[in-house]
């Protein structure tokens, strides 16, 4: 019975030590690949691990999962672009665009880019591996990527969770692993989707003015520009109307006059309204006389396929997620998606304000979540417990003094080669096309560096690079930017004109 008992006790104690997840702090797994890209053959160097962020006093806050991709067999390695990608959220992994848009690998889709079975990933012909080097980065909490509390104390989250926060370590992080792998004379860029947007115009800003690192381009995929969604309603609700239009003509939902033409035939008209005519009518208010918010309500029905009458309900000033609601629901009874309008919804009573659900996200994460655990285990070899958060407890996030606009101009004014690519989808009703114009336009309002501001649309959504073709001509795009953007031997400086 005593070494029955003993057998049970070290029985406990060897699968209580077993089960106990610990963070790894500094690691690396480095493996070999060779893929086609436009037609030639690349290898590549695979490198993926852990790398930690210290705190003043050297001790470890938080340790960040990160992939980089490097081609091999080039001369002067040192010298050749270096892609930073983040994702948003803010929460998010940086899965998104990882395995679906500019990495050598992307998951199983269809060509439309809905979820299809076996799950997994294959080569990704369009990948820009060919004329940069990729890293990826997870920030705290997302992915693999951990806070590290202090023995016995609470995480410090505002030195994490929040606007300024996160760029502030990001950059510190980022000087690291540039000096680690000896990148510090390479053209850098930073791409960053969505909330990344806000995270990448802010990092711009900091890398140069903290960390002494000047960059070449800054990359904004569908980006969420914060200050103009929390502008005053006619800046708000005009820029939207856009993207109804665009969402409207996907689901044939215009009439005849605007139906039959291309889609990018009738969106300058429909940015022409929303500037000139509903902005100020929107900015009138109560005091806009009722003949004339008839007349712009029965214009506002022409570009969005819904009708005058539920805008007047709104008072001109028509929500995206009633819209989502509204757009189909005497046609078909569907909603459609939010990040990416084409996809439909079925929700419980076709009554309501609002979807019950986000289709479209949902449908991601059927392909997304197992797609990303398989090739980090199986293709890259980083073996671990912790779980993949493709969304991270970070909230709440404080969005507190946002002064990313304005950081990412003065961070242009300063470096004469840093250029600024948007590239946005016409049916992302989240952080819409139009919206992403209208930060390009107010980001430098001397208009003294427009030739260094470019905008690029696409026929999809937020992810744009989820339909097959976008996945080629937004690569196209990027390929092109980081090519153009190289100084080659240029002086950073400015000419009397």
């Amino acid at each position: 019975m005593k070494q029955l008992s003993l057998c049970i006790l070290v029985l406990f104690f060897t699968t209580s030590q077993a089960q106990k997840r610990t963070v790894p702090l500094d690691t690396t797994v480095v493996t070999k690949h060779n893929t086609q890209i436009n037609g030639t053959s690349i290898s590549y160097t695979a490198t993926t691990g852990m790398q930690p962020l210290w705190d003043d006093m050297g001790e470890v806050t938080a340790s960040l999962h990160y992939t980089y991709y490097k081609r091999d067999n080039v001369t002067n390695s040192e010298e050749r672009p270096l892609l930073i990608s983040f994702n948003g959220g803010p929460g998010s992994a940086s899965v998104w665009m990882h395995v679906a848009y500019t990495g050598p690998m992307v998951l199983n889709i269809d060509d439309e880019g809905y979820p299809v079975q076996p799950y997994g990933v294959s080569k990704n012909p369009y990948s820009v591996l060919d004329v940069a080097d990729i890293l990826f980065v997870n920030p705290a909490n997302t992915g693999y990527s951990r806070t590290i509390p202090e023995s016995g104390k609470e995480v410090d989250r505002d030195k994490f969770f929040g606007i300024n926060a996160d760029i502030t370590y990001l950059a510190d992080w980022l000087n690291t692993w540039v000096t680690r792998n000896n990148r510090w004379l390479s053209p850098k860029y930073i791409i960053g989707e969505s909330y990344g947007g806000t995270r990448v115009a802010g990092l711009a800003h900091e890398l140069q003015n903290r960390q002494w690192m000047y960059l070449n381009g800054v990359i904004m995929v569908s980006p969420a520009d914060y200050k103009s969604y929390s502008a005053d309603n006619p800046i708000s609700f005009s820029l939207n109307l856009p993207y109804f239009t665009a969402a409207a003509w996907h689901h044939k939902m215009l009439g005849q006059e605007l139906q039959s033409q291309d889609l990018l035939d009738i969106l300058p008209a429909a940015e022409e309204f929303a500037i000139d005519q509903l902005m100020p009518a929107i900015a009138k208010g109560g005091y806009l006389p009722q003949n004339e918010k008839e007349d712009i309500a029965n214009r506002m029905e022409y570009f969005s396929g819904i009708s005058a009458k539920s805008i007047l309900q709104h008072n001109l000033q028509v929500p995206p997620s009633f819209f989502w609601k509204e757009l189909l629901r005497d046609e078909t009874g569907n909603t459609i998606g939010r990040l990416d309008s084409r996809y439909l919804g079925m929700d419980k009573m076709e009554a309501g304000i609002r979807p019950e659900y986000n289709a479209e996200l949902k449908s991601w994460l059927h392909s997304f979540t197992p797609a990303i655990n398989y090739y980090i285990r199986e293709h890259l070899n980083f073996k671990t417990d912790l779980k993949y958060n493709m969304f991270g407890p970070v909230h709440p996030w404080d969005r507190r003094n946002n002064k990313t606009r304005d950081n990412l101009r003065q961070a242009m004014v300063e470096n004469p080669f840093l250029h600024v690519l948007f590239q946005s989808g016409y049916y992302d009703g989240a952080t819409t096309y139009f919206n992403a114009k209208y930060t390009m336009m107010q980001l430098d309002p001397s208009g003294k560096m427009k030739d260094r501001l470019s905008f690029k649309g696409y026929r999809s959504g937020h992810m744009m690079y989820l339909r097959r073709q976008d996945l080629k001509t937004a690569n196209d795009d990027l390929r092109e930017f980081i090519t153009n953007t190289l100084p080659n031997g240029k002086s950073a400086k400015y000419s009397r004109k």
